[in-house]
């Protein structure tokens, strides 16, 4: 039975988690350039302090550790300083390496960045340097790593793959950890790798390209969330079981081969930093997947996290606090436009405390007093008033191409300045029957021009133990009918008001 994304994220659950790949070295060095240099017109960075931390796959383990997932890494370092300095940072964070390989003739993978002051302002990144082994890893390695996964199999809960094509998932490496999974009836989820050949995830429970990654594997642009939704379609043929695309500011596309198919929007931000947001929604995904949550409630919240990374600067790990925090932020601060995935912890935490949920839908084009009206009688049938509002191509479906004449956001936000509505969410389905079904109302409330029968979504109401309420509307506005006699009004006039 699937855990609900709140619970999940409220109490101290502690998922086990294998987690394979490219573990690397990030160097920050900072400084301060305050000359150009006489031998070649380039500036001098005078250094003041360096930094190490994770990175690739030890950014994801650093995720997860703040998560509080049980993390065992599978990895391989060089017999270097770098190796070593890797290594006491994974202690530092309780994170198993038992199975992180020192192999005394490969390279450790670092990433040295150089950032640089002008004038003691703020620092910006003059340079990168890498250095890196990307071969397989020898076959004697890959033994080494295959036997210590499969003693650990019973011990785990999921395992997750964050491959960056520095060697350890290449060669039969990835087809025999598969193998041992699937044997073990353990699910896999892996972030593919650019320009891989995706054959190489064949069997995989879920990969999670990012919107380019995906279209160059199938060697087409995406640029609509309905083309996310067809590429992963498409990308089910090899050999998968789901996949999931990112899609940045547009969110995610989701399908599976039992035939479900689903996008999940995101709610705009203000872009610091997408370093990192990769990572983050695969350890947030891989979390709650392992936890218990249900692939559409984990997709969720990995949705609100890599949300949230791309507001900080740097990679910076999310606690499970940070994530409630942004999920709840709708009904505790009064910020009442909802995006879908924060539906369901929203509501979770509602109903936690007690409180009886109301619903209602429409299109509210051109808002007026009947709405209100009936929005006022709709807010006293229970605690908590949310309001679905049709998107601008559902209402263009329901109403024709001139409608509506205000668009969704402009909708949405008279509607949350009303004090008896304390949610607003936009749906972009013709019909509100699955938003019902997903929110599961205990009132589902419309105008009593309708019979309850005629009530979309009043069979799933009344399924799970809801109410139907019809309340009385102002029969002198129609919005249809207002719009029309505005249309009426000679141009000159309307220019003249």
């Amino acid at each position: 039975m699937s855990i609900t994304s709140t619970t999940l994220l409220e109490k101290d659950i502690r998922p086990r988690v294998l987690l394979v790949g490219d573990v690397m070295l990030d160097r920050y060095v900072w400084g301060d350039v305050d000359r150009i240099s006489p031998e070649a017109p380039i500036p001098i960075l005078r250094i003041e302090r360096e930094e190490h931390r994770l990175g690739g796959a030890g950014s994801v383990a650093s995720m997860l550790a703040t998560l509080g997932a049980e993390t065992i890494l599978a990895a391989v370092v060089g017999g270097d300083e770098e190796g070593r300095i890797v290594g006491r940072l994974l202690d530092n964070l309780d994170i198993n390496r038992r199975m992180v390989l020192t192999v005394p003739d490969r390279a450790t993978t670092v990433k040295e960045r150089l950032l640089g002051r002008a004038q003691h302002r703020y620092p910006h990144q003059m340079m990168r340097v890498d250095r890196e082994s990307v071969a397989a890893i020898s076959s004697a390695s890959a033994d080494r790593l295959l036997a210590g996964i499969s003693r650990c199999m019973d011990e785990i809960d999921l395992v997750l793959v964050s491959d960056y094509d520095k060697g350890v998932c290449k060669g039969d490496m990835f087809p025999r950890l598969i193998a041992l999974a699937r044997a073990a009836g353990v699910p896999v989820v892996a972030d593919p790798v650019k320009d891989a050949d995706y054959r190489r995830y064949a069997g995989c429970t879920c990969i999670t390209p990012n919107r380019a990654e995906a279209g160059r594997a199938l060697g087409t642009r995406i640029t609509t969330p309905q083309e996310g939704l067809e590429a992963a379609r498409k990308l089910l043929d090899f050999g998968l079981e789901s996949v999931i695309v990112t899609l940045d500011r547009d969110g995610m596309a989701w399908v599976n081969r039992t035939g479900e198919a689903r996008l999940f929007t995101a709610r705009p931000r203000q872009v610091c930093d997408i370093t990192g947001a990769g990572d983050m929604v695969i350890s947030v995904l891989g979390y709650m997947l392992a936890a218990g949550a249900d692939t559409a409630a984990a997709i969720e919240i990995a949705n609100v996290a890599g949300g949230l990374e791309v507001e900080r600067l740097g990679v910076e790990p999310l606690t499970r606090q940070d994530i409630l925090d942004e999920l709840t932020q709708g009904s505790a601060t009064g910020q009442k436009l909802l995006a879908l995935e924060q539906l369901a912890p929203t509501l979770d935490r509602l109903r936690a405390s007690g409180k009886r949920i109301v619903m209602t839908n429409g299109c509210f084009d051109l808002l007026h007093p009947g709405h209100v009206a009936s929005l006022q009688e709709a807010r006293k049938q229970g605690d908590f008033l949310l309001v679905a509002v049709n998107s601008d191509r559902s209402v263009r479906e329901n109403k024709g191409p001139g409608r509506p004449v205000v668009d969704e956001q402009g909708r949405s936000e008279m509607l949350a300045a009303l004090s008896c509505v304390d949610g607003v969410v936009i749906f972009d389905d013709a019909s509100v029957a699955h938003l019902v079904e997903r929110v599961q109302p205990d009132v589902l409330v419309k105008a009593d021009q309708y019979a309850i029968e005629q009530v979309v979504g009043h069979e799933s109401v009344l399924r799970h133990g809801g109410h139907i309420v019809t309340v009385p509307t102002k029969a002198r506005y129609s919005t249809t009918e207002l719009i029309a006699r505005i249309q009426a009004v000679p141009t000159r006039k309307r220019n003249a008001a």
